[in-house]
């Protein structure tokens, strides 16, 4: 299995947080259903949008990191496009040491800029 990130914009006109959970549920449940593993659901909340979309200003921000198959996230790509709800979305591999790289493990040196 492969480390990926998924980061979706979801409309800000749903009726409540529930909707936006039974979303979230939606979109693990194709994680889990092609036999991946969710790793972790960040939802970052209601965000300003740097330009709008369909006539949104705002956009509500979920982040899903997951280890599975290619083939998973097509089927989670798919379900994505489809689903009215999904301003913008973007399936990335990650880098299989993300975990090790951790952005406190950089040692700066003197003059502000990391060390060689």
């Amino acid at each position: 299995m492969r480390p990926y990130e998924a980061v979706v914009v979801l409309t800000p006109t749903l009726e409540s947080e529930e909707a936006y959970e039974s979303l979230v549920a939606r979109l693990q449940k194709v994680i889990a259903d092609g036999g991946g593993l969710l790793r972790a659901v960040e939802r970052w909340g209601r965000r300003r949008l740097a330009y709008p979309i369909e006539r949104h200003h705002d956009g509500y921000y979920v982040l899903l990191q997951f280890d599975s198959e290619p083939a998973v996230t097509k089927e989670l790509d798919r379900v994505l496009r489809i689903t009215d709800a999904v301003l913008r979305h973007l399936v990335v591999r990650r880098h299989e040491d993300a975990e090790d790289q951790a952005p406190e493990a950089v040692a700066v040196g003197e003059e502000g800029s990391p060390e060689p």
